[in-house]
């Protein structure tokens, strides 16, 4: 096994960087993990560590809503956890919920009473950027090697399987069953006989069965395991003296026979195993054998590095401009054939009229920016399907795609402000969007509409020469070179209908030549 203390030892060659506390916490099916550290001479060292095993999956009824009961104790989890990061900076601080919130139908109710009460924006991300986020923990705890790796992590809700060398994940899945949902579906009553352990098993491989051919025909050197279900088996057979270095299959086959011995949850007094585990270890183990069996494993090492290390290590990539999503985007721009010479216009167009804006609207965030330009980058993403109702397609993209380092909630602003750009405002959409300060996103599609229809004649020899920008409070006044406007009817009929739409929202949208401007008033 990986020591512990070494989990946060290494990574690449990051700049240098004042140290800095950073903070990641993990809103798991099973348990809430916190993770406070700071990075210092290329490496993050350990600040403080949080746990609390709150069972939110559990907490799912039959319609998949979060009971009440359950949705308070992993909010006031939640509360005592908050006050470890209250005084660090927003942007040092990165929470997200896994599959139990990807699961709950009143999720988006849980998300932001759980923003009020951490004072953060929760995320939710989706299977496969939880896989990736898990990768990069467990290879930051890893020698730096070109072996190629199998990673295996068993949640509370679902199971993360990933191939990959030194820190570039290659192959990844995210299959539905974790060790609470298994031991709640073959285990209910508390009873562990061999009748339910080769049921829980079997319905473990039936999940693999999709993914088994792939990853064999792939191959591997090694195989990691990662997360606290793994890391227990692991405990439980050393002290037992059935395997020490490592789990091997031998091992697990024995463990199974133990716990079906046992006969009962409530009698399982393993070494090794923590009373609060006791009740979802059943089905954590049934998923291991699954796998191991189905993907003929013999032995498998394990490792302290999982999802919350990643996010560190994620974090700090955005911090020191490693950030996965600049790369997601350009792949996407270059796998839908994205014209550049068009986006990129825009782009520099929407975000220029953000900064004249940014202190009137309020809209200084950094990350305002981020999503506003890549926005601009993929507003025509949806022109790979067809041209007619493209924002359409390009919104059904971004919403569904798996786009590595975007959260649900990130690729959900994105689908809106490309779904918004053009043609009808879908104000219902804008405002009823379940996001912090929706006010500030449709500001955004604002601006993003403004540059679209500046650049719609995609002609870059001749773009808009926009000679000055002036913010108003609920509003803008754009002064063009010259008499440009007068010499480009089509432009200026486009941006009058524009401020129709604008003045639909409350927003002024005005517009002159500069020849013709000479006191600032609008002229339409």
């Amino acid at each position: 096994m990986i020591d512990p203390e070494q989990a946060l030892e290494h990574g690449p060659d990051l700049d240098p960087a004042p140290s800095a506390t950073i903070a990641a916490l993990d809103i798991g099916s099973n348990s809430f993990h916190m993770i406070v550290a700071r990075y210092t001479n290329n490496r993050l060292m350990v600040l403080d560590r949080l746990k609390d095993m709150v069972r939110l999956a559990a907490g799912l009824d039959r319609h998949n809503d979060l009971r009440p009961a359950v949705m308070e104790r992993a909010l006031e989890s939640l509360a005592r956890m908050g006050q470890r990061v209250r005084e660090l900076p927003e942007a040092n601080v990165r929470v997200v919920g896994t599959n139990t919130l990807r699961k709950a139908r009143n999720g988006a109710e849980f998300v932001e009473r759980a923003s009020d009460v951490l004072g953060r924006e929760v995320e939710i991300i989706s299977g496969r950027e939880e896989a990736r986020l898990i990768y990069l923990g467990v290879s930051h705890s890893l020698e730096d090697n070109m072996e190629c790796r199998l990673v295996v992590d068993i949640g509370g809700g679902s199971t993360e399987l990933i191939l990959g060398r030194q820190f570039q994940p290659e192959t990844m899945d995210s299959l539905y069953m974790g060790c609470v949902s298994m031991s709640a579906e073959f285990f209910p009553s508390g009873r562990i006989t061999a009748a339910a352990m080769k049921a829980a098993e079997l319905a473990a491989r039936q999940e693999l069965e999709p993914i088994v051919a792939r990853y064999r025909n792939r191959g591997w050197d090694s195989a990691i395991g990662a997360s606290g279900t793994i890391l227990t088996i692991q405990d439980v057979v050393a002290a037992q003296g059935w395997s020490t270095e490592s789990i091997t299959a031998e091992a697990l086959k024995r463990l199974q026979a133990q716990l079906v011995e046992v006969g009962q949850i409530n009698r399982l007094s393993l070494p090794g195993l923590p009373n609060q585990r006791a009740p979802v270890f059943p089905g954590g183990v049934a998923i291991l054998a699954a796998i191991f069996k189905e993907l003929d494993i013999q032995q498998m090492q394990t490792s302290s590095g999982a999802l919350r290390e990643g996010l560190l290590w994620d974090l700090l990539g955005r911090q020191q401009q490693f950030d996965i999503r600049e790369q997601t985007v350009a792949d996407l721009m270059a796998r839908y054939h994205v014209d550049q010479e068009q986006a990129l216009p825009v782009r520099t167009t929407a975000l220029r009229l953000l900064e004249a804006v940014a202190e009137a609207w309020q809209l200084n965030d950094p990350e305002l920016a981020q999503l506003l330009r890549w926005a601009a980058q993929l507003h025509e993403i949806g022109m790979d399907i067809a041209y007619a109702q493209y924002h359409k397609h390009g919104s059904y993209l971004l919403q569904n795609l798996e786009m590595p380092g975007f959260s649900r909630t990130e690729q959900h602003k994105l689908a809106l402000l490309v779904r918004a750009h053009r043609r009808k405002l879908p104000r219902a959409e804008l405002a009823a969007t379940p996001i912090d300060k929706p006010e500030d996103l449709i500001r955004l599609t604002l601006l993003l509409r403004c540059a679209a229809v500046m650049h719609r004649a995609r002609n870059q020899a001749q773009a808009p020469p926009l000679a000055r920008i002036e913010a108003r409070t609920i509003g803008v006044h754009l002064t063009f070179a010259g008499s440009w406007l007068q010499q480009h009817p089509l432009t200026r009929l486009d941006l009058a209908e524009e401020a129709r739409a604008w003045a639909d929202l409350g927003v002024g949208l005005t517009f002159a030549d500069a020849a013709q401007d000479q006191d600032g008033d609008a002229v339409i």
